[in-house]
């Protein structure tokens, strides 16, 4: 299953500038934030926690930034039409 996160990439821009200034912030490596945002590897509980704390984010709101799945796009091909 793979998760949207573009709500929480615009939050990290909106509060930190850069992905790497949040990163150093959450104590991690940019390449792990960016393999985490990517969807190869998950966020743990306690990072998930830390996240929310660090971008004043409500827990209420956890859903939004890190459980809404990722739709593909299909296109649909008028041929024949």
């Amino acid at each position: 299953m793979a998760f949207d996160y573009s709500k929480l990439r615009g939050k990290i821009v909106e509060k930190y500038g850069t992905q790497c200034l949040f990163a150093k912030a959450l104590g991690v490596s940019e390449r792990t934030l960016s393999l985490k945002l990517n969807g190869r590897i998950y966020f743990t509980q306690i990072e998930i926690k830390r996240i929310l704390e660090l971008l004043d984010v409500d827990s209420n709101c956890v859903n939004t930034y890190f459980f809404t799945e990722k739709v593909q796009k299909v296109e649909q091909s008028l041929r024949g039409a």
